[in-house]
């Protein structure tokens, strides 16, 4: 493999502006990320310190305190969607932590509610974060560990969580059929259909004089059948232990707890199904991933060269790159990733038909031998125009969407600037189900930019104006344009996305190599395969 030659100049005045520019949006980040650890999830110190000083005072541990407990000493946690619900009326973070740890040596997803956030009750972020949780475990082969304090639902929002909170039952019991390990720990309430976590899980722990499970409260079980309940009668961790045979282990306190947690993992005998790393001790990059903060460009609309990017993530900054000189607005290559072989699809421009073929035959290969794809997403889409319609683009952009969708190697999505339109789908966006998606903080993503649909939609208000034999009024119709292209703008960024759980997390481009490493480590628990099936490829 050859070395990348970088021509990145740190002392050029656009470097210095786009590394001013990221650092910025990184310390919003960063004071978001404040807000979701130090608990409470009202925005409100005040009150959110009153939250945790409460929790505090019977003694309990913060969410991740726990998680700190009980993953190996020194490994990385790679949290998820750390800033889900952002822009929405839940809680910034949803009142749960996910994310991947290290148990006994063994890469687990961890699911932690946080009691401080209306008593960790769940609400429609919170619910779609856990899914997103069971399904990382799920492709991955990763034994999922759930450490349950929770209050049940969040009453206020039964009617968008009760459908699809479902799902995380019906999910816990397919994940135990596939031979995928559940664990639940828990350190408190776990009421209504909570219950079902621990009832359905393989190991259960219940904390002594602390753990509560029942499908009806005291209040309820009045209410229903006149019964005037004990709470530890009814659903106390001593009880589950010597009586009812829910709990299968009972923990003096969440210390223990998190122990018998870690022991549980360790003689799960787990084997990991992937080849796993190629490269024994594999050779950092040549170049500072310092640098990365100055070369994406602030304004998406300025394009930068993405062999810069890879340059700072891959081993020893090395490409083994395919069709060079073809379809050259797609880089396409071969690369190690911390002793991980991947193959590599990163845009440098617009996507033409060249393009689409030479990544299709690119993904093919990949298939063929086994390698897992790194999709490095800085796109506005397929072209556009009479001279590429004639020419084929929509059947030569189905090749690449084909190839992305029937691949079946695992496949991670680096979100570095643009992800407009139908190039999302061609670099295996969010729907197209790569195992993770990370973002940048300058990335933007919509149909397309809001400058391009603020004229699209002027050009249609003028065509159905004059059609109708009246005159189009420019100026009055551009405090509408102005508006919608203020909305489009307000929902293409990256806060918005994560707030959505349409990715897995924005990062610090920094940390990327490290974000992708801990991600193919998750990947290859389970089997790398590629297939050779594919829909009909129009040609």
């Amino acid at each position: 493999m050859a070395r990348i030659a970088s021509r990145v100049d740190v002392r050029a005045t656009v470097h210095a502006e786009n590394r001013a520019a990221m650092l910025g949006m990184l310390a919003e980040i960063d004071g978001l990320h404040a807000r979701v650890v130090a608990g409470g999830g009202s925005g409100d110190p005040a009150k959110d310190a009153r939250a945790v000083a409460k929790l505090r005072g019977r003694g309990k541990l913060l969410p991740r305190e726990r998680i700190g407990l009980l993953l190996d000493r020194g490994s990385p946690f790679l949290e998820l969607s750390p800033l889900a619900g952002w822009g929405t009326d839940d809680p910034l973070g949803g009142g749960m932590v996910t994310g991947i740890g290290r148990v006994r040596g063994v890469d687990c997803v961890i699911s932690a509610n946080d009691p401080t956030v209306k008593g960790g009750a769940q609400g429609p972020t919170s619910v779609a974060k856990g899914l997103r949780a069971m399904e990382i475990a799920r492709v991955n082969r990763l034994p999922l560990i759930s450490l349950t304090e929770s209050a049940g639902a969040d009453l206020p929002k039964q009617a968008e969580i009760f459908v699809p909170g479902g799902a995380s039952f019906k999910n816990l019991t397919r994940l135990s059929a596939a031979g995928i390990p559940t664990i639940t720990l828990v350190f408190g309430s776990s009421t209504a259909g909570g219950a079902y976590v621990p009832g359905m899980s393989d190991y259960v722990v219940l904390q002594r004089d602390a753990a509560k499970v029942y499908l009806g409260g005291p209040p309820l079980v009045k209410m229903a059948i006149d019964e005037d309940a004990d709470e530890e009668e009814l659903g106390g961790a001593e009880m589950h232990a010597r009586v009812s045979g829910l709990a299968d282990y009972l923990a003096a306190d969440e210390p223990d707890a998190l122990r018998i947690g870690r022991d549980i993992v360790g003689h799960l005998n787990r084997r990991r199904l992937g080849p796993g790393r190629a490269v024994g001790s594999p050779a950092a990059p040549a170049y500072d991933a310092e640098e990365l903060l100055g070369i994406a460009s602030a304004d998406v609309r300025v394009p930068f060269e993405v062999r810069e990017v890879i340059a700072r993530i891959v081993d020893g900054s090395e490409l083994e790159e395919f069709k060079p000189l073809y379809g050259t607005t797609l880089v396409t290559g071969w690369a190690h990733l911390d002793g991980y072989p991947i193959g590599i699809l990163a845009n440098n421009g617009i996507l033409f038909s060249e393009e689409a073929e030479k990544g299709a035959q690119f993904i093919q290969l990949c298939e063929r031998h086994d390698i897992p794809i790194l999709f490095i997403q800085n796109i506005t889409g397929f072209m556009v125009g009479t001279r590429y319609e004639q020419g084929g683009i929509i059947k030569d952009g189905a090749k690449l969407i084909n190839a992305v969708s029937n691949s079946t190697v695992p496949h991670l999505t680096l979100m570095v600037g643009a992800s407009y339109g139908a190039g999302n789908y061609g670099m295996s966006g969010r729907a197209y189900d790569p195992r993770f998606v990370f973002s940048w903080p300058n990335h933007r993503i919509a149909v397309m930019g809001s400058k391009q649909l603020g004229g699209v939609l002027e050009i249609v208000a003028r065509q159905r104006t004059e059609a109708a034999g009246q005159s189009f009024d420019a100026a009055a119709f551009a405090p509408m344009r102005e508006a919608f292209e203020s909305q489009v703008e307000s929902q293409s960024t990256a806060l918005y996305a994560t707030g959505r759980i349409w990715d897995d997390g924005i990062i610090d481009p920094r940390d990327t190599r490290t974000v992708l490493s801990l991600a193919l480590s998750a990947v290859h628990s389970a089997p790398v395969h590629g297939e050779s099936s594919y829909g009909v490829f129009r040609m």
